[in-house]
């Protein structure tokens, strides 16, 4: 029997959506050069760029059909490069470096979160609840890292003056990924579904908001759905422990993702078997079936 069957043999790797993961990947690794350049801007604004590639390679995976079970391997590996290692780096050149021994404990942290975060998805495949997210999902992690770099610099801040915030930002990233705090996933809305006008006209206003000034109003939005899954657990915990002072019955809650047991941060469907990335958003294509 040969070692590699012919089927095998003559499979090949679908082009367009590695290429995507490739280009994201390609970010990453930039951002982190530029960093080791001190061009913190231009490595800031890399990682927002690989988040947007990272997005797209899933949906295009779906729409051609050419997922496979390489690239969502690859997308992983990307995605621990681009969101794990590169805003890492790039915080600790630019900030935390004079801290000594804290500042690379905070980049470790961060980064290790984000290994973690990807390793927790692969084993927790199985068990889904496509609304929410367990844990910060990383990029929206790496935004906050590299939103704060960029606001820094477009207001003439040195990361020297910005070194205990930006060490507690970093820590505050990477253990929010690993955390048991859900997330909203947007995983619900449904693209295909008629909308009033009114929806167009808000999204045409927030695209013109954010090109007013990028740099604060992405981190801004970052910084405000990271604080929103804190603000949820601690209203849920408020509303049981306020029930049980009372004597009264705290109804079950029908999130599934309430429950003790820890679960996935992405979408999956019973179809797709295969562990893919965490990412984005942490992502459609973890929500697809595997690219084979």
């Amino acid at each position: 029997m040969p070692l590699i069957t012919p089927e095998k043999r003559r499979r090949g790797i679908y082009i367009l959506p590695n290429l995507f993961t490739t280009a994201a990947l390609f970010a990453g690794f930039y951002a982190i050069v530029q960093a080791m350049d001190h061009r913190f801007e231009t490595a800031a604004v890399a990682i927002f760029v690989a988040m947007v590639l990272d997005g797209l390679d899933g949906r295009i995976a779906r729409l051609t059909r050419t997922q496979s079970e390489f690239g969502a391997e690859y997308d992983s590996l990307s995605d621990m490069v681009s969101f794990g290692a590169a805003p890492a780096l790039v915080m600790y050149e630019w900030a935390l470096r004079d801290l000594g021994k804290l500042g690379w404990a905070a980049a470790f942290i961060y980064c290790a979160g984000a290994a973690l975060r990807l390793a927790r998805f692969n084993t927790n495949i199985a068990v889904v609840d496509k609304r929410y997210f367990q844990g910060l999902p990383s990029p929206a992690a790496a935004a906050l890292i590299a939103g704060m770099v960029w606001v820094g610099i477009d207001n003439d801040f040195t990361g020297g003056e910005l070194s205990g915030l930006a060490c507690a930002l970093t820590i505050f990233a990477g253990i929010s990924m690993v955390s048991n705090v859900l997330f909203w996933s947007g995983k619900s809305i449904n693209l295909r579904k008629s909308v009033p006008f009114i929806v167009l006209i808000a999204l045409v206003l927030a695209f013109a908001l954010i090109s007013s000034y990028p740099p604060g109003v992405l981190f801004a939005l970052f910084l405000v759905y990271a604080g929103s899954g804190y603000v949820v657990w601690a209203l849920r915990w408020k509303r049981k422990y306020d029930a049980r002072n009372a004597g009264g019955f705290v109804p079950p809650t029908t999130d599934t993702a309430a429950s003790a047991t820890a679960w996935p941060e992405a979408d999956t469907t019973a179809e797709a078997p295969t562990p893919t990335s965490d990412t984005d958003a942490e992502k459609d294509n973890a929500g697809a079936p595997p690219r084979s």
